[in-house]
């Protein structure tokens, strides 16, 4: 089974960059991979996220044989974007934290980003801040509950709950004099109109979505298909009763065949 595009995660955090991608190219499909087995990311040391990456990327490959792959996770970006592209001979496109963005947007200096420890603590994250907001004060926090709660369901919660998720988060920003906040891993992505909500008028919530997904179009344009093709979404590792029924209902949500295990 052969797909030009596959999209990976840790979980469901690019399935926002899919949605984008497919309301684009509404008749060119892709592959969606959620790396279940290693999830979450975050917490993990920079040594694993690399051996997880590629060892998920190795299983991608032989299975789908893709000319381009997306990785739609912050903390697998900066952390292992350079030995994937050292490792495998085809092209991939990270999701690295709008740090720029957020530096041409700030008018007092003042930035907060929100992601999990590893993409807090990699210096990739740190090069980024030299390189583009050196002039700015910058609030971090890293908020693995949140990614949790993001991947097990507060998606389809009602707005308050939402709401009550991120109000620590909002909190600490708004204590701390951000004007402008990064959201620097893609599950918070989900959240993006709750964060603007709450977050407003104060502060400004930026994200690397569109630029992303522009960034694709021009390294590989889209090509339309026959009107049976559909993206798909596989997981790996065990898939229990509560990953099967989550997945399946994130798949009606983002148009997506359930297609169970890689």
């Amino acid at each position: 089974m052969g797909k030009k595009y596959v999209f990976l995660d840790s979980g469901i955090g690019g399935l926002p960059y899919f949605r984008s991608f497919h309301q684009q190219a509404p008749h060119t499909s892709a592959v969606y991979v959620a790396d279940l087995e290693h999830f979450p990311y975050g917490e993990k040391t920079r040594d694993e996220v690399i051996r997880y990456a590629i060892t998920v990327t190795e299983k991608i490959i032989a299975r789908f044989h893709p000319e381009l792959i997306v990785i739609v996770c912050n903390t697998m970006s900066t952390a292992a974007l350079d030995a994937l592209r050292k490792t495998f001979p085809i092209p991939f496109i990270g999701t690295v934290p709008a740090v720029k963005v957020a530096a041409e947007c700030s008018v007092r200096k003042h930035i907060g980003i929100i992601a999990t420890a590893r993409t807090i603590h990699d210096p990739y994250l740190e090069k980024l801040i030299q390189s583009f907001a050196a002039d700015c004060k910058i609030e971090k926090r890293a908020d693995a509950k949140l990614v949790a709660q993001i991947e097990n369901g507060l998606i389809t919660a009602p707005d308050e709950e939402k709401r009550r998720a991120i109000a620590p988060a909002i909190r600490q920003f708004k204590e701390a004099g951000a004007d402008t906040l990064v959201l620097a891993c893609t599950h918070f992505l989900h959240l993006a109109e709750t964060f603007a909500e709450c977050a407003a008028p104060t502060i400004k919530v930026v994200d690397s979505l569109s630029g992303v997904i522009s960034h694709l179009m021009e390294v590989l344009p889209p090509v339309a298909e026959p009107e049976d093709s559909r993206s798909c979404c596989y997981v790996t590792g065990t898939i229990t009763e509560d990953i099967d029924r989550l997945y399946r209902g994130y798949c009606t949500l983002f148009d997506l065949e359930w297609k169970g295990a890689l």
